[in-house]
């Protein structure tokens, strides 16, 4: 019979942490939360590098044979390609951790991440390969969306169980900080890059080296993460808050409904996610209003911007509630949509003004994107369930949206990007407004 609660420990790897740890006598709310900070920077890191390269260069060095726009479109939609595959990663991930435990599927997960990652940077381009570089490079695309469903550990879900009442909305925060985190790093690394080699260098050899650095991060990310995650401790609080997988088809059946639910609630946020770190500068660099370089120094910028609102956001959410400030904050979204336009139209000072509103707006409203409707869960399902939401939350929200609003809009106008934003914002508001209504029936 395959187990379903009691992890085995037969791999050599997890009993050598576990020696490590043998002294670790208690797993706090702070420790985890470092946990999930530096899981989520370093997996966000291996997504925004690709984001990024999806405009400075795969358009150049996997679509040589066409025009800009389209290469970057066809770029966008290898983009899209991880978010597909990512449900489908969790599912597999979840199979192996019921047989083979925690630290095995988190290795594994981490492991086929890395690697993929890593892989690209080998990648020859179309001029050595032809069709083949652009297969390669979808199917390590396809890699990273498995390998980022099934570094699932958790640790999220677990934080927000054990911590202190009345300051929910800031352990929820701590597990959102790895994203604009992780964009902080890539763009920064990028814009080093860009600035110090030659354009032929940098398209040539430069871009491979985040590639690079994916996977020496994810090893260290990796370590972090088991230090907690194989502990007796932590093991025992999973059991304790029933956080253990269960197969999604039984998870489907019980509770689906509020995996959409939960999507849906927080597809503000993520419409507004890619729409203010790649897109931007897929638009800037088409519409050639300012440098690359410019753009680049804006978004890191911007995300520091991004964290000091997602910091801000667990403030405010344990004095209004979680649910208050995302819906509060799909109303501002909304509002921003409307003036998106010409301030994208407007010129540098225009366009960075989008950029660093966009992410204050983002900020706050991400922080408290996860887990706001998941509490809906019964604990059989919660494990699973918080996985499989922030899944169809990033591809319903996301996965599409650089490809969609940029061919939209550079075909007939920046009103798609007012239209993509409003949408979600509505999206966010109709989802809040039946999980109260379901909760009061309730």
């Amino acid at each position: 019979m395959t187990p379903t609660h009691n992890e085995p420990s037969s791999s050599a790897a997890e009993r050598d942490v576990r020696e490590i740890t043998a002294s670790h006598s208690k797993v706090a709310p702070g420790e985890i939360a470092i946990g999930v900070v530096i899981g989520r920077a370093s997996e966000y890191f291996d997504f925004f590098v690709f984001g990024i390269a999806c405009v400075l260069v795969f358009p150049a060095v996997f679509f040589p044979f066409e025009e800009p726009l389209e290469g970057t479109l066809w770029a966008f939609a290898l983009f899209s390609l991880a978010f597909i595959a990512r449900p489908f990663g969790t599912a597999i991930f979840m199979a192996i951790q019921r047989r083979w435990g925690r630290g095995t599927k988190l290795t594994g997960a981490l492991f086929l991440l890395g690697t993929a990652t890593c892989g690209m940077a080998f990648l020859p381009g179309y001029a050595t390969l032809g069709s083949y570089s652009i297969i390669l490079l979808a199917f390590f695309r396809i890699l990273q969306g498995i390998a980022f469903g099934g570094s699932w550990d958790g640790l999220p879900s677990l934080l927000n169980l054990n911590a202190p009442q009345g300051r929910r909305g800031w352990f929820a925060m701590l597990g959102q900080l790895g994203a604009p985190i992780g964009f902080l790093i890539a763009s920064a690394l990028f814009y080093y890059l860009h600035v110090s080699l030659s354009s032929k260098d940098f398209l040539e050899w430069g871009w491979r080296y985040p590639f690079f650095c994916a996977f020496a991060i994810n090893v260290v990310a990796l370590f972090a993460r088991l230090r907690l995650v194989v502990t007796h401790e932590y093991t025992t609080l999973m059991e304790e808050g029933e956080l253990q997988p269960v197969p999604v088809h039984e998870m489907l059946r019980g509770q689906g409904y509020n995996i959409f639910i939960g999507a849906f609630a927080a597809l503000a946020s993520y419409a507004l996610f890619h729409l203010v770190t790649v897109f931007p500068l897929s638009w800037i660099k088409l519409s050639s209003t300012q440098s690359v370089n410019d753009v680049l120094i804006v978004q890191v910028i911007g995300a520091f911007v991004g964290i000091a609102a997602t910091i801000f956001s667990g403030w405010l959410a344990d004095r209004i509630g979680r649910r208050t400030t995302l819906g509060s904050l799909a109303v501002l979204i909304a509002i921003f949509a409307v003036v998106a336009p010409w301030l994208l139209d407007g010129g540098p000072t225009g366009q960075d003004t989008f950029i660093i509103l966009g992410f204050a707006l983002l900020g706050v409203s991400y922080g408290q994107a996860s887990g706001t409707v998941t509490a809906n869960f019964s604990k059989k399902f919660r494990y699973t369930g918080a996985a499989l939401t922030s899944d169809f939350a990033w591809l319903v929200g996301a996965a599409f949206a650089p490809v969609v609003v940029l061919g939209l809009s550079a075909n007939f106008g920046l009103v798609y990007v007012s239209a993509y934003l409003l949408s979600g914002a509505a999206c966010t508001l109709i989802a809040l407004r039946i999980n109260r209504v379901l909760e009061t029936r309730d």
